[in-house]
Order: C-alpha cells, then sequence, then structure tokens
C-alpha cells in the first residue's frame, strides 16, 4: 500500500451505526449506502441488498434497520406476529427456506404501505429452485450490490480493528496484511484477533514476520 493509500485509508467517510461498530464507507458501498440513505424515497416498496459473504451488506441493513424503526423477520419470528404496515428486514433472504411465506411478506407489506429490505449474496434473477413469483417480485425491484472490500477499505477496516485492540502496526505491516488477506471483514477481524492473542502470548510487536507466522499456522485469513 503506498502512502497515498494509507492515507485515504485515514480519510474514510464514517457512516455512524449506533449500537454497532462504525461503517467506514469506500468506492465499493457507496452506491449501496446512497440507497439505505435515500430511504424512504425509494422508487417502490422494496429493495434486494445483494452482495459476498464480509462485504457489510449485513451490516448496512441493521443500519437501515434502525433508520426505518423495522422489525427483522426471521429467528422465530412468524408473519402473524409482525405489525400491520411494519418496515421489515430480511436478512439472507437467498438462504430461507419457505418462499410462500416470504411471498407473502413482501405483498402483505407492500399493501399495507410498509417497505421490505431484503439482503442476499446473490441477485434473485440468480437464484435456482424457488417459487417462480418470488423471484419475479424481487428481481423487478431495486436491486443494489455491495463489492468485496477494496484495498483501501481493507487497509482502514484492518487499522480500526488493530486500534481496538490497542496494536500498532508500520505502513509496510499494513500492506502486508491487506494483500495477504481474504477480501472480507470477517476473514480481517479473525486475522487481528489471532495477531492479538499471539502478539500477547509471545511479547512481541505486530510485525511482517508475526503477520506471516499467523497466515501460514492457517488462522485468521487467507
Amino acid at each position: 500500500m503506498n502512502s497515498r493509500k494509507s492515507q485515504l485509508a485515514l480519510d474514510l467517510r464514517i457512516r455512524e451505526a449506533t449500537g454497532r461498530s462504525d461503517f467506514l464507507v469506500s468506492g465499493c458501498n457507496e452506491d449501496a449506502v446512497r440507497w439505505i440513505d435515500a430511504w424512504p424515497d425509494w422508487p417502490g416498496s422494496a429493495m434486494v441488498l445483494t452482495g459476498p459473504a464480509g462485504c457489510g451488506k449485513t451490516h448496512l441493513g441493521m443500519v437501515w434497520k434502525q433508520a426505518a424503526a423495522a422489525v427483522e423477520f426471521g429467528d422465530g419470528i412468524e408473519l402473524s406476529d409482525l405489525p400491520d404496515a411494519a418496515n421489515i428486514l430480511v436478512d439472507d433472504v437467498d438462504r430461507m427456506a419457505d418462499d410462500a411465506d416470504l411471498f407473502h411478506l413482501y405483498n402483505a407489506v407492500r399493501a399495507a404501505g410498509g417497505t421490505v429490505l431484503f439482503t442476499a449474496r446473490v441477485p434473485p434473477a440468480r437464484w435456482e429452485g424457488r417459487l417462480r413469483d418470488l423471484v419475479s417480485r424481487l428481481s423487478a425491484v431495486a436491486n443494489v450490490a455491495v463489492q468485496p472490500p477494496d484495498d483501501v477499505l481493507m487497509g482502514a477496516v484492518v487499522l480500526k480493528m488493530l486500534a481496538d485492540q490497542h496494536l500498532e502496526v508500520e505502513p509496510e505491516v499494513l500492506r502486508y496484511i491487506v494483500e495477504r488477506t481474504e477480501r472480507s471483514f470477517e476473514a480481517a477481524r479473525a486475522l487481528v484477533t489471532d495477531l492479538n492473542r499471539v502478539s500477547l502470548a509471545e511479547r512481541r510487536a505486530v510485525t511482517i514476520p508475526l503477520v506471516r507466522q499467523v497466515l501460514n499456522s492457517g488462522k485468521g485469513g487467507a
């Protein structure tokens, strides 16, 4: 990571998310952030936020949940438990099995004047073996993609996670981490956790040799 990228990583905009860690905005997610912030002025009653695991779409869903005073569907919540005209968050919709309930949920919220935010790993148009009417409805609403974290965002996220653990690294160490870590926040978090553990246990600073040791052990990163 050159000095310009290091500076960019420190200058990234922060998207506040009360009750959760701050959300950093970069080129890979700024379009999705604009859509989340545009609510309730969406062109329809639903939106599908898509992206690979670890890209931050669930975090953005929680930002919207708070802003919209939404109820999260799932985790034992039945359709009958949902209030009329509620705003509903459905996280990981492409991993849910009951398409009939999801289709009914979408129609009921739409009819009552509420809004639904769905998150999924892939767009509805790429779902296979799912209820055709559900796929059709969700393909027709706004589908917004969150891209995997880029180098600038990964650098900022890793810096923040290291700071949270009271760890400091030199710019070349940060570059080494970013270049060798899987592009997901989960991978970055796992790596920083292992770096903190090994650094404390061995009373060593976080250097390139220590990062290499942790990565080669098969923990925390790609």
